[in-house]
């Protein structure tokens, strides 16, 4: 049993499994980044300096007035934290666009490594010695009649 676990781990599936999932990971690191600390501010900035994360209602409860998201949660108040699911739909968009990108490359390298090697392109390089050799033969009995 113990070798067949150790054979379904070293399958090749098993292993890209794995990698896909770290390389994800670090990948969502990297794109929540990207959201939270170049695009939040910038939208930040159009909606007239308000921290676009922190978009919050008070849908019940008291939270005093400026009170950050976080803050305004720990009070206990039902929040309606739009800014945070805005700021999801933002890195779902940005992940899904750039593993569009990801497969779009590798389909594009795919096709490449299936195509043939590169073929020389024909090339028209006239009649050969035979069909010369031939017209002159045809030439001189057309004369000789």
């Amino acid at each position: 049993m113990l070798q067949e676990f150790k054979d379904f781990i070293a399958k090749g599936n098993v292993m890209d499994l794995a990698v896909g999932i770290i390389i994800g990971a670090a990948f969502t690191a990297i794109v929540g980044s990207l959201v939270s600390d170049l695009i939040n501010p910038i939208i930040g900035l159009v909606l007239g300096g308000a921290d676009f994360t922190s978009l919050y209602t008070v849908l019940s409860g008291d939270v005093p007035a400026g009170v950050g998201l976080e803050a305004a949660r720990e009070t206990g108040a039902a929040i309606f934290a739009y800014g945070a699911f805005i700021t999801a739909c933002i890195n779902f968009l940005i992940i899904a666009f750039v593993v569009f990108m990801l497969v779009k490359a590798v389909n594009k390298m795919k096709a490449a490594a299936e195509a043939p090697d590169d073929v020389a392109p024909e090339v028209e390089t006239g009649p050969s010695e035979l069909d010369v050799l031939l017209q002159i033969r045809d030439a001189l009995a057309k004369t000789k009649k």
